[in-house]
């Protein structure tokens, strides 16, 4: 049993003493303790050494508090399992080789997930252990859209030329592409949940880059897809969808059948919550650039949030959280005040 289950209470909209907090990007170059691992070696070799990834992914709870992990992985670990080259370098970016035709689609794998992404399922069993019930563990995956445009952009991008070509002028092989990677995601969600994954958070960091028609042509459909297949099998694991700035189709996301939604910290979470009417949970969403200010102005931001979201019935759910990633540059000591500060504050709303 876990000694803290605040997380996954919250996620299932079960009555919580508080709302429980944990940040993206957690484990990552903030801390100076993850900083002293990554010397060692180079970004994809951290997550492919299961040690390393579980040392790193257990840091944000043992140095901050926080009341969920998340192991330490990437999106892009799915477009390398397929069969492109990725290169991720943290101060420079990702390349990866662009699939821009058919027979470029033709020629990516299918793989089998325990043999080319087995040292995740590893990771996270070895994390499972580590942790010993302390808190709750979150597996994750980039949604199709995410990592469709990677694909065929063969990097980030401004304005996703390439992928916006290949949807208007070949929607067929677009949807060829995105069908073949989600028919990945979902087995690769389903096989973090079988090696010991609490909740799959499904990433979309590149949904403000589609209209709401394009996102629910292109994007909804796939992400429904992985929703509904571990409903089918893991019915009591929640899943949160972060769809990053899909704020006027916040109902159409609900619809996937997710049990919360992740919100950028652009949108109002009262209004968000009085939209949906406690359909689901929701997570989030301080501004993560507010973690460069005083303690008093982070305090006061965030109690913004929780007075925003108000109080709590025996049908929501909330679980404190950045609008998008803590930055780089963060001082680890604010991240700690929050933390501590949500916990406190929280309590009169529950």
């Amino acid at each position: 049993m876990l000694k803290n289950d605040l997380f996954l209470r919250a996620l299932k909209r079960q009555p919580c003493s508080r709302t429980p907090i944990w940040v993206m990007r957690q484990a990552g170059r903030y801390l100076p303790e993850y900083r002293a691992v990554r010397e060692k070696t180079d970004f994809l070799t951290l997550c492919k050494t299961p040690e390393l990834a579980t040392e790193v992914t257990i840091q944000p709870v043992e140095l901050m508090g926080v009341d969920a992990a998340i192991i330490f992985s990437d999106i892009l670990v799915i477009n390398e399992a397929m069969g492109m080259n990725v290169e991720i370098i943290e101060s420079k970016g990702i390349k990866l080789n662009s699939i821009r035709s058919q027979a470029d689609i033709d020629k990516l794998i299918v793989p089998d997930i325990d043999e080319k992404l087995g040292y995740v399922m590893d990771a996270l069993r070895m994390t499972k252990k580590e942790l010993d019930n302390r808190v709750p563990l979150i597996g994750f995956t980039g949604a199709a859209w995410t990592l469709f445009t990677y694909a065929v952009e063969g990097g980030g991008s401004k304005n996703y030329a390439y992928a916006k070509k290949m949807m208007y002028r070949e929607p067929a092989m677009a949807h060829a592409l995105l069908g073949k990677i989600s028919s990945v995601i979902t087995a690769y969600v389903l096989k973090q949940i079988e090696a010991g994954a609490d909740a799959i958070q499904i990433f979309d960091s590149w949904a403000s880059a589609l209209s709401e028609d394009d996102y629910r042509v292109y994007a909804l459909p796939y992400i429904k897809e992985t929703v509904q297949a571990i409903k089918a099998k893991h019915p009591d694991t929640p899943v949160i969808v972060f769809s990053k700035d899909c704020n006027t189709i916040l109902s159409e996301i609900a619809d996937t059948g997710c049990d919360a939604m992740g919100l950028g910290w652009g949108m109002d979470i009262g209004k968000a919550r009085a939209e949906l009417n406690d359909r689901v949970a929701l997570q989030g969403n301080l501004d993560p650039t507010v973690l460069y200010g005083t303690p008093a102005l982070i305090k006061a931001e965030a109690s913004k949030i929780l007075k925003s979201f108000g109080q709590h019935t025996e049908h929501s759910g909330h679980v404190f959280n950045l609008g998008h990633g803590i930055l780089p540059d963060m001082d680890p000591e604010n991240l700690k005040l929050l933390v501590e500060f949500v916990k406190e504050e929280s309590a009169q709303y529950h």
